[in-house]
């Protein structure tokens, strides 16, 4: 999985291509975990694409010209489309918001768009979707399991996955990449491995390294820094205040 595969996809509608332009380019939206995968000048189009494509989010104006905002976000909720809408518009009306929420609408930003509450916004929907991929995961994993042993117990297999992962890949394994494979937010992740284990997911890592570093270190024909390479660290110095830590020694006096 490539690092694009990981983002939420996001199509942005404006009549006025300047905005549209500045939004799309200016704004660093891979940084909250989306990429803009879409623009398009009238609500049409940009249906037209989401009934092609699945897109997780679209920001889009109100007032435009052969087929609004409130159009897209209509059509979008009565067929149940699960993207989520956020409008952005240059008027302050009621009637709007009263639409927006009788259709679903995540939010309401007024133009021009402030840089602070675009950020509070996407990256509060940022964490929606997150959670509901968790979710949809656990559905999916829950059923299947279920099916194959009446005695599936999912915690169980929440870090069963997640050490698993670590125990093949602990040269570069990652708390994010953990994550992303039970479908959970990385500070959650830590939090939930802590509490079902008693240890840290850092400390965990570092345990699985240390102990096949020290296997390695049995094979005198590797030196100590391509050890620790191998484990992980492209520091050497690194490597041997990780391995002292942990075996109370260098590497080189536990090589002896």
């Amino acid at each position: 999985m490539n690092a694009e595969d990981k983002l939420y996809s996001l199509v942005v509608v404006d009549d006025e291509a300047g905005t549209r332009d500045t939004l799309c380019s200016c704004f660093p939206w891979e940084k909250l975990g989306l990429k803009v995968v879409f623009q398009a000048g009238d609500g049409q189009k940009a249906l037209d694409y989401i009934r092609q494509y699945p897109v997780d989010v679209v920001l889009c104006d109100i007032r435009m010209p052969v087929f609004s905002g409130i159009d897209l976000a209509r059509e979008l909720y009565l067929s149940k489309t699960p993207t989520k809408v956020v409008f952005l518009s240059g008027y302050r009306e009621f009637e709007y918001a009263k639409k927006a929420l009788e259709f679903g609408v995540k939010n309401y930003i007024l133009k021009p768009a402030k840089y602070e509450e675009l950020v509070n916004v996407f990256s509060e929907i940022k964490r929606e979707l997150d959670e509901e991929r968790y979710y949809k995961y656990l559905n999916v994993h829950v059923s299947d399991k279920k099916a194959q042993n009446e005695g599936f117990d999912l915690e169980d297999e929440i870090i069963k996955t997640v050490k698993n992962y670590v125990y093949q890949n602990y040269s570069k394994a990652t708390l994010e990449d953990a994550a992303k494979l039970v479908y959970m937010n990385p500070n959650y992740l830590s939090y939930y491995f802590k509490q079902k284990t008693g240890g840290n997911f850092s400390d965990f890592l570092t345990e699985i390294r240390m102990k096949n570093a020290a296997k390695l270190l049995k094979n005198i024909d590797l030196k100590i820094y391509e050890v620790g390479q191998m484990v992980g660290y492209s520091n050497a110095k690194n490597f041997t205040r990780s391995f002292k830590k942990y075996f109370g020694m260098t590497p080189k006096q536990y090589r002896r």
